[in-house]
């Protein structure tokens, strides 16, 4: 078990360490409270000390936001390409992510925050972690993913598709940006063959595109995901909505048992190395699950049945994956495209002129590629 030590009032001390982005227990420990400033703490932490938090809640935030100013003043230069620039994002990105992680917090034995003016958090860490079992260290930045989680599931995200709120889980990626389920809302289903139609959302996450589907007249739709937290999470809003008799959430796995008249999925977008559970919404390094979904989609479909995959261009934007290289695996798998629908981005960071990435996030286009079984692929202007 990954521990944590330290010393306080002259005893030894430690505790569990946990971290979601699989980051190891750091080795040196020193207690911290509101007499350290900003400078000493960057200072610290940057040569690798972790600061356990003991002054009052306010003060641990002000003091990680003073030391993000300070590790934003130098922001990384711009690569010699698009994918230099975004790898250097990401190295910057991370470095960031180190350094702010190493202002910690002590939960309690019951997840309770022992500090001057702390917010309620047991519930919440509950959610993210499950039951507590002993004092349990995690980073600050962390808590507070963990306490803005909560807030959202309870609050829930309003899908327009579905007239209706999804209720995202800690660690399952929440769908605020709304492109990608107005294309599966909106495309015209396949032809209904006779009988009970069947669809597999792959890789379901919050549920919303299962949701969507039943919504649209699928008489039967199976979720999958291998995230036990994403099932947990889907389950809870099939529930909500009132969709059980029609949605079953199966898993951990991405293929569900039998053929389907409709299989839709929206893999990770990005062939990067994810750093935290919710980054594996975005980010998969080799393009791992899109080339499972194509790989095995053929064997999948029913007689006359579609693969739906909704997919970014930013890769290809940012020279991360080609055009050329998505068609020649989508006829590798012997598949062949039957139409697209594309649809612009409408989220904040694609008018964000102040983000790295801003020339390809702005021209991103994300498309719902109508895939079918057999013979070869038709050109679709790109």
């Amino acid at each position: 078990m990954n521990t944590i030590h330290w010393t306080e009032t002259n005893t030894s001390r430690s505790a569990r360490w946990h971290s979601e982005s699989a980051a190891p227990p750091p080795v040196r420990v020193i207690g911290a409270d509101d007499r350290m400033n900003a400078a000493t703490a960057h200072r610290l932490a940057c040569e690798g000390t972790a600061l356990l938090w003991r002054g009052d809640f306010p003060g641990a935030r002000q003091l990680l936001r003073a030391m993000g100013r300070r590790v934003d003043r130098k922001p990384p230069r711009p690569g010699e390409n698009p994918a230099d620039t975004f790898h250097r994002y990401r190295r910057a990105r991370g470095h960031r992510a180190r350094v702010l992680g190493r202002l910690l917090v002590l939960l309690e034995d019951d997840y309770r925050l022992d500090l001057r003016r702390a917010p309620e958090v047991r519930r919440a860490c509950a959610e993210a972690y499950g039951p507590p079992s002993g004092p349990m260290a995690v980073s600050l930045t962390e808590l507070l993913g963990v306490i803005g989680a909560h807030q959202w599931r309870a609050k829930g995200v309003e899908v327009p598709a579905l007239g209706a709120r999804v209720h995202p889980h800690y660690g399952v990626f929440s769908p605020v940006r709304g492109e990608y389920v107005d294309l599966v809302a909106h495309t015209p289903l396949p032809a209904p063959p006779p009988g009970r139609r069947t669809a597999f959302d792959l890789g379901t996450g919050t549920g919303v595109l299962a949701a969507v589907l039943a919504r649209r007249g699928i008489d039967r739709v199976v979720a999958t995901d291998s995230s036990p937290r994403a099932l947990a999470c889907a389950r809870d809003n099939v529930r909500r909505l009132g969709l059980t008799g029609r949605v079953d959430v199966v898993g951990p796995g991405l293929f569900p048992e039998g053929r389907a008249d409709l299989v839709v999925c929206n893999p990770p977008w990005l062939p990067a190395r994810p750093t935290s559970t919710l980054e594996q919404g975005v980010y998969d390094p080799g393009g791992g699950m899109l080339r499972d979904v194509l790989d095995g989609l053929a064997g999948r479909l029913a007689p006359g049945g579609e693969g739906w995959l909704i997919l970014s261009d930013l890769a290809e934007r940012l020279g991360l994956r080609t055009r050329a290289e998505l068609l020649a695996r989508i006829e590798a798998a012997g598949l062949r495209v039957v139409g697209r629908t594309d649809i612009r981005p409408r989220h904040p960071r694609a008018r964000d002129t102040a983000d790295p990435l801003h020339a390809a996030r702005a021209g991103e286009v994300t498309s719902l590629w109508r895939l079918a079984g057999g013979g070869r692929f038709r050109m679709l202007t790109p």
